[in-house]
């Protein structure tokens, strides 16, 4: 896309999970692509110390992931004490046909039939964010989260300090805005005008 970064900059959902669970035997309940941002993992089907969950995409690949097998074999490796991990909570998500259930509505049934708390891993957890920092050696407060999902990205990156800019492409829905009382520092209507914003309102 044209953005010069250094891979050790990247901060992905994939690589946090890969530190906090390292160690620990794994049933992941990810699309097949994730699995190797999960690499150095101990994956399993059963026995499991810790219960991953996260990640969907457009092809019937979600639709097998969380069969009815699959979630059942979760809840029985939460109630045999496995801990809950997920990538993120998203309830839902924007693809190319329009919005499609994402796999927060999973974490939030494995909650609440396991009677357990599920880690998030990703955003807008703040250990996710001081990941971010960390690999970028930055400030929050110098530091600008672009995104375009005000609680994930917005709300987020503002409990963590930084400044924010929400973009109306993706998720952004206008009348989001009308019902929250998350208010980025900027809106602007695509990332290509990010930089004439930012030199006109630093």
């Amino acid at each position: 896309m044209g953005f010069a970064i250094d891979d050790d900059e990247l901060q992905t959902t994939g690589a946090v999970a890969a530190r906090v669970l390292a160690g620990k035997r794994v049933l992941a309940l990810t699309m097949a692509g994730f699995l190797d941002d999960l690499e150095g993992l101990e994956l399993i089907g059963m026995n499991a110390d810790a219960v991953l969950v996260g990640g969907a995409d457009e092809s019937d690949e979600p639709g097998r992931i969380y069969s009815y097998l699959n979630l059942n074999r979760a809840f029985l490796e939460l109630q045999a004490g496995a801990d809950l991990y997920c990538l993120h909570r998203n309830r839902w998500w924007q693809t190319t046909s329009g919005p499609r259930l994402d796999a927060g509505a999973v974490v939030a049934g494995l909650e609440y039939a396991a009677g357990v708390e599920a880690t998030v891993l990703g955003k807008p957890s703040p250990q996710y964010f001081a990941a971010a920092l960390d690999a970028l050696d930055a400030d929050p407060e110098l530091t600008w989260m672009v995104g375009d999902d005000l609680e994930g990205d917005i709300a987020g990156a503002q409990l963590h300090g930084m400044r924010t800019v929400l973009v109306r492409t993706g998720k952004f829905r206008p009348d989001e805005l009308e019902h929250t009382s998350v208010l980025p520092d900027g809106i602007v209507s695509s990332v290509a005008q990010l930089g004439d914003w930012l030199e006109q309102n630093l």
